[in-house]
C-alpha cells in the first residue's frame, strides 16, 4: 500500500494513530487550493529576494534585471528536473526519496537535514520579512523591529499550535499577493511610462558586470527556496491516484514558476524603470517600487498587508512542516509503513489537536534564537538562507541523473547535469562569502547526527519515506469526534 491507497473515508489508522478524514472537493478547486498553498514560499520570497541581488550588486540598478534573470533561467532548470522526479515518485518523497532509491536509504538524511535548517531559516526570515513589511508600512515602529519580528514568530507557533491550517487559508494568501502585486507592476509600467521612466541606466564603476552578476545571483536564489515543495506535498493528495498526483504536482510546479518569474522581473523592471534604488532601514526594495508605483494610498496599503500575511503563511507552513517531519522521524507506525523511532518518541507527542507540541517548540526556539541574533532583519537572514536547500536540490539531482543514465536517457542525463552544475555553483559562490558556512554546518551537523541514530536502531528500512509521512499528515483533516494523543 502507498500514499494512492490510504482510506479515503477515514477509517481507524493503524499502530493507534487518531482517525482521519479526507476532504472531498472538486478536481479544479482542489488543485487551486493545493497549488496556490504549495507555491507560498517561492512567491513570498520576492518580498526579499531582490533587494538582498541589489544590495550585493552595490545599488548598481543597470545589472538588477539581468542577475534576476540568471536567478529566473536557474530556477527552470530546477523545475524542469523536479517535473522529471515528479514523475518518478509520483507519492511523493522528493529528494529524500529519491537519493534513497537511488544510493541507499543512508543517502536521504542529507536532504533531510537540509530540510530541517531550511524549514527553521524559512520560519525567521518569512517573520523578520513581515516585520520589515509592517516597518515599511509604519516607519515610526522601526526600532520595536525586534520585538514585532519575536512577537510574530511566537503568534505563528501559537496558531499552528492549534492544529494544521487548511489549503485554502494559504492559497487565498497567496492569489491575494498576487493579484495585487500584479497590480502594482501594471501600474507602476503605465506611470514610468508617463512620466519618461527608462531602463537605460550607466552600469555603476568598480566591478565588472559578469563578475558582479555571478557574485550576487546565488543570494537571489533564496526564490528557489520551495520550489522542491510540491515533489513533496503531492503526497498530500491522498483523494487522487498516481496519475492525479503527477498531473498536479507538475502543474504546480509551472504555474509557481510563471507566477515567480512574473513577479520578480516585473518587480525588478520596475524598480530601473522608476530609479528605485537601495531602500532607507525603515523600508524594504519592494515597499519602495510599490510607493513609487502606485503611491502611499489603499493600493499601497493593500500591497503590505497582503504581502505581510503571506509570508506569515510561509512561516505558518514550515511551523507545520518541520514538526511533522520530527514526529515522523521520532517513530512514524503506518499500516504501509514502519519507521524504527531514530528521535527520541517524545518529540513526536502531539496534543488533541495533533499537533507534535514538541516539535514546534523545538522550532519556535531555534527560530526565535536565529531572529535575535540576526537582529530581526531579513537581509541579514537572507545571506544564509539559500544554501541548506540547495544541499537537497543538489541530491536530488544526482539522483535523478543516476536513473537517467540507467535508463539510457541522455537527454534527461544532460538537464539534471546542467541543473546540478547550476546549484554547485550557487552553492559554492555562496559558501565562499563566508557566512553561509554556518546554514552548510548545520545542515551536515543534522545529516550526520540523524544518520548516527539511524545506524544504532539498527539500520531500519524506509526511512527516506519520513519526508512524505509527514507531508501525509498535513493532508488530511482531523476528526475531532477522535481520541489524539493528548498531551499530558
Amino acid at each position: 500500500m502507498g500514499a494512492g491507497s490510504r482510506d479515503e473515508d477515514g477509517a481507524g489508522g493503524a499502530g493507534g494513530r487518531p482517525v482521519r478524514k479526507v476532504r472531498h472537493v472538486s478536481r479544479p478547486v482542489l488543485f487551486v487550493a493545493f497549488a496556490f498553498a504549495v507555491m507560498g514560499d517561492p512567491v513570498s520570497s520576492v518580498a526579499y529576494a531582490i533587494e538582498a541581488c541589489l544590495r550585493e550588486l552595490r545599488g548598481d540598478l543597470a545589472l538588477l534585471v539581468p542577475t534576476m534573470a540568471v536567478v529566473v533561467g536557474i530556477i527552470v532548470l530546477v523545475v524542469a528536473n523536479y517535473h522529471q522526479l515528479i514523475g518518478r515518485f509520483a507519492r511523493g518523497g522528493g529528494a529524500a526519496g529519491a537519493s534513497g532509491a537511488a544510493f541507499g536509504d543512508g543517502w536521504a538524511f542529507l536532504p533531510l537535514g537540509a530540510l530541517i535548517v531550511d524549514y527553521a531559516l524559512t520560519i525567521s526570515i518569512s517573520v523578520a520579512a513581515g516585520a520589515s513589511a509592517i516597518i515599511a508600512f509604519l516607519p515610526r515602529l522601526e526600532p520595536a523591529r525586534v520585538p514585532i519580528a519575536l512577537a510574530l514568530c511566537v503568534a505563528v507557533a501559537g496558531v499552528t499550535w492549534f492544529g494544521h491550517g487548511g489549503r485554502a487559508v494559504f492559497a487565498v494568501m497567496t492569489m491575494a499577493f498576487a493579484g495585487v502585486a500584479v497590480a502594482v507592476i501594471a501600474s507602476g509600467l503605465l506611470h514610468a511610462r508617463v512620466v519618461g521612466g527608462t531602463p537605460a541606466l550607466a552600469t555603476g564603476a568598480g566591478h565588472w558586470p559578469p563578475l558582479a552578476i555571478l557574485l550576487a545571483f546565488p543570494v537571489g536564489m533564496a526564490l528557489a527556496t520551495g520550489v522542491e515543495a510540491p515533489s513533496s506535498a503531492i503526497a498530500q493528495l491522498g483523494q487522487l491516484d498516481d496519475a492525479g498526483r503527477r498531473r498536479f504536482g507538475r502543474a504546480t510546479l509551472w504555474v509557481m514558476l510563471a507566477i515567480v518569474g512574473t513577479l520578480t522581473m516585473g518587480l525588478a523592471d520596475l524598480a530601473v524603470r522608476l530609479r528605485v534604488g537601495l531602500p532607507p532601514a525603515n523600508s524594504t526594495l519592494v515597499a519602495q517600487i510599490a510607493k513609487a508605483s502606485v503611491g502611499s494610498g489603499g493600493l499601497f496599503a493593500a500591497f503590505q498587508l497582503t504581502s505581510a500575511l503571506l509570508l506569515l503563511a510561509a512561516a505558518s507552513s514550515s511551523f507545520q512542516a518541520g514538526p511533522g517531519l520530527l514526529k515522523a522521524l521520532a517513530g512514524e507506525r503506518r499500516s504501509d509503513l514502519r519507521i524504527a523511532g531514530i528521535l527520541p518518541a517524545w518529540i513526536g507527542r502531539t496534543n488533541r489537536h495533533h499537533t507534535p507540541y514538541w516539535g514546534v517548540a523545538v522550532f519556535l526556539g531555534v527560530s526565535v534564537a536565529v531572529v535575535a541574533v540576526a537582529g530581526g532583519r531579513d537581509q541579514v537572514l537572507v545571506l544564509y538562507y539559500a544554501v541548506a536547500v540547495f544541499v537537497s536540490f543538489l541530491v536530488g539531482l544526482v539522483a535523478m541523473a543516476s536513473f537517467s543514465r540507467r535508463e539510457g536517457r541522455r537527454g534527461w542525463v544532460v538537464a539534471n547535469v546542467a541543473g546540478a552544475l547550476a546549484v554547485t555553483v550557487t552553492l559554492l559562490v555562496n559558501v565562499g562569502k563566508g557566512f553561509p558556512l554556518v546554514s552548510l554546518a548545520a545542515t551536515l551537523a543534522i545529516a550526520f547526527g540523524l544518520h548516527r541514530a539511524w545506524v544504532r536502531a539498527g539500520r531500519p528500512r524506509g526511512i527516506a519515506e519520513a519526508d512524505r509521512l509527514a507531508e501525509e499528515e498535513l493532508g488530511v483533516d482531523p476528526d475531532p469526534s477522535a481520541p489524539g494523543q493528548a498531551a499530558p
